[in-house]
């Protein structure tokens, strides 16, 4: 799958155009997605809420996986720790492919709001078993 196939893959998702995610690198076993912070996506203190943060990483992890192994992947399962509030502009997932093998691939992904580190999280994406589309 090339950048170009991967981005429309992201457009394709409803959730991912409700929050604005963009696919801004692709491939070798990475990916970056960043969001724009709104205030509709900010929980009561003002900080991006840690669900958008969540989303970030998780569809990251996914993305990083689907560079190795292919489109049609699910997310096993995956962690996130919290580092500091998401409280900036701009929110930047970075994930790579830390294994892989077959079906399988595990991944890490730094969250960042304006550069400063907000989370990290790891994850596990896998082939689906169907070929529904």
């Amino acid at each position: 799958m090339n950048f170009e196939d991967a981005r429309k893959g992201l457009e394709s998702q409803p959730f991912s155009v409700l929050v604005g995610a963009r696919l801004v690198a692709f491939g070798d076993g990475e990916a970056v997605i960043e969001i724009d912070a709104r205030d509709d996506l900010r929980q009561q203190n003002g900080y991006l809420h840690g669900g958008v943060l969540a989303y970030a990483a998780d569809n990251t992890l996914t993305f990083a996986a689907g560079s190795v192994l292919g489109p049609s992947l699910l997310t096993a399962g995956f962690t996130i720790d919290y580092v500091r509030p998401a409280g900036g502009n701009t929110l930047r997932a970075e994930a790579r492919v830390v294994q892989s093998s077959g079906s399988r691939a595990t991944c890490r992904c730094d969250v960042y709001s304006d550069g400063e580190l907000c989370a990290v999280a790891q994850g596990t994406a896998v082939r689906r078993a169907d070929k529904r589309e």
